[in-house]
């Protein structure tokens, strides 16, 4: 395992590697940093770039925006009030009374070194798991692979939100789209319609892409242009001393337990991490009601939990290629574009990438530390962008790299149906993460369940006999089971609320 990681230290440590993370954190500092825009714009919009790259340069760039794009939200979350992401809605909680009391300062300082000591961890843990959870898996076959990626499936169930129907129709929706075109294995074309441009189905690109930076950029256009923000960091100091970030340490390792054990879990991610680790942070702190009114603990709990989920979420992407949330979901899409397949095999066939990947996730944490600290003054500058210019650069830069990656304006076309499609769907409640599982997994499905029947001549039997898939099919019926149970449980809870609420007003 050394070997391989420096081995993997030796491809990125180069001059081309190491701008590309740099570069990678920068943006995704930006786009952290910028209400409304994220670590999945940022990688949707920049997988077109990394299309005509070597496999490891483009994973580095992706790597370094991943890590960017999460510890970017902390800036206008402690000096705004304003959560740059999901994963650092807790952050403002305790980040932005600091700042009003004179603490931005303190508050950036703690934030910064907590997210730096939880990706820390959270790397070192995936370095160690992944590569066994991979050679385990390489005991799979074609009914067992089939049977994972049920489970993969049946994980919409948990990124379906408070609407199971929802969710679930979403996923079959992306399946559906990814059966447009050549069938797998014996190359039947299906639902072209006489197009010969669908022969070849949707790209994956434009449908990414559509989905996740189109769809934000109609969501935007309806609001109003805020006035410019503007923020004074001339009197901003960052000095805190070894003791106060000693005396986090149990906050801290609690908070990226935490944040680890939820990323792993398919679906959950860092923005319901940083919620969970702010109340563990509050219900076991001797001074509680310290808490929302400026504490460092509240500060420290949430960032290192959000970024200790990153780790966390690649450990399944890696070893099983599951994706856990949105991102990592493009991830996934990100190895498919450069012929790398997920899954088992990856870290067999491919481990000179994937450890380039762990290095890469290395030293784009160390940039994050260090570009957080010395940049500051400069990526709250970019707080002040008028809405009216951004949306225009990035629909450009959309529109660019759909028509990149095959020279099609068909792709074009897919690009803004998707983006539509995606802006309905967001309006009307439907989450997109089930849609983008559908589409990429649906054919892996597919091919392994005519493997599966072409292995047993047409039997069904071996997919629920076989241990490993009877396994993963019964995780698959319990978790469809919890989550179904789950929602009653809020219905009911809803509806007892509310009778009291009536007998009370009686």
């Amino acid at each position: 395992m050394i070997d391989l990681l420096v081995s993997g230290f030796a491809s990125i440590l180069s001059l081309k590697g190491i701008l590309l993370i740099a570069g990678g954190v920068v943006l995704g500092l930006i786009f952290g940093s910028i209400p409304g825009l994220t670590a999945t714009m940022a990688i949707a919009i920049c997988l077109p770039i990394t299309f005509g790259m070597d496999p490891i340069d483009g994973m580095a760039l992706l790597m370094g925006l991943y890590i960017g794009g999460v510890s970017g939200g902390l800036i206008p979350a402690i000096l705004l009030k304003l959560p740059g992401t999901p994963s650092s809605i807790a952050t403002t909680f305790d980040g932005y009374p600091m700042a009003r009391n004179g603490e931005a300062g303190r508050a950036f300082s703690f934030a910064i070194v907590a997210s730096f000591l939880g990706g820390l961890l959270s790397i070192a843990v995936l370095i160690m798991i992944a590569p066994p959870l991979g050679k385990v898996a390489l005991q799979f076959g074609p009914f067992e692979y089939f049977a994972i990626i049920i489970f993969a499936l049946s994980l919409i169930s948990s990124l379906s939100g408070d609407s199971l129907p929802k969710g679930l129709m979403a996923g079959l929706l992306g399946i559906g789209f990814a059966m447009v075109g050549a069938a797998p294995i014996d190359a039947f074309p299906r639902f072209t319609f006489g197009m010969p441009a669908l022969d070849a189905g949707f790209s994956l690109l434009p449908v990414l892409i559509g989905l996740f930076a189109i769809s934000e950029i109609l969501i935007n256009a309806e609001k109003k242009v805020k006035d410019n923000l503007k923020v004074n960091m001339k009197k901003i100091s960052y000095k805190v001393g070894l003791k106060e970030y000693l005396g986090q340490g149990w906050n801290w390792l609690r908070s990226s337990l935490i944040g680890l054990g939820v990323g792993i879990l398919p679906g959950i991610g860092g923005g319901t991490s940083n919620i969970l680790a702010y109340v563990a942070a509050k219900n076991s702190s001797k001074k509680p009601e310290k808490f929302g009114k400026g504490t460092p603990d509240g500060v420290v709990a949430s960032e290192a939990s959000n970024n200790a989920a990153i780790g966390g979420a690649l450990v399944p992407l890696i070893s099983l290629g599951i994706p856990g949330d949105t991102v990592t979901a493009l991830l996934l899409g990100g190895l498919v574009l450069h012929g790398l397949q997920p899954g088992p095999l990856l870290i067999q066939n491919n481990g000179e990438i994937v450890y380039a990947i762990f290095a890469a996730l290395l030293v784009a944490n160390v940039f994050m530390i260090l570009f957080l600290f010395l940049g500051m003054r400069g990526f709250v500058k970019m707080l002040s962008i008028p809405q009216n210019i951004l949306m225009p650069v990035i629909l450009g830069l959309c529109v660019v790299g759909a028509y990149g990656e095959n020279g099609r304006v068909f792709d074009v076309g897919a690009l803004f149906f998707f983006g539509l499609l995606g802006y309905l769907m967001v309006k009307y409640g439907f989450p997109l993460t089930p849609l983008v599982l559908g589409f990429i997994l649906g054919p892996l499905l597919e091919t392994n369940l005519r493997r599966g029947l072409m292995l047993s001549q047409g039997d069904f039997m071996p997919f629920l006999t076989s241990p490993i898939a009877a396994a993963f099919l019964i995780f698959t019926v319990v978790s469809i089971g919890l989550k179904v149970y789950s929602n009653w449980k809020k219905k009911q809870n809803a509806r007892t609320q509310q009778f009291e609420l009536l007998e009370g007003e009686q």
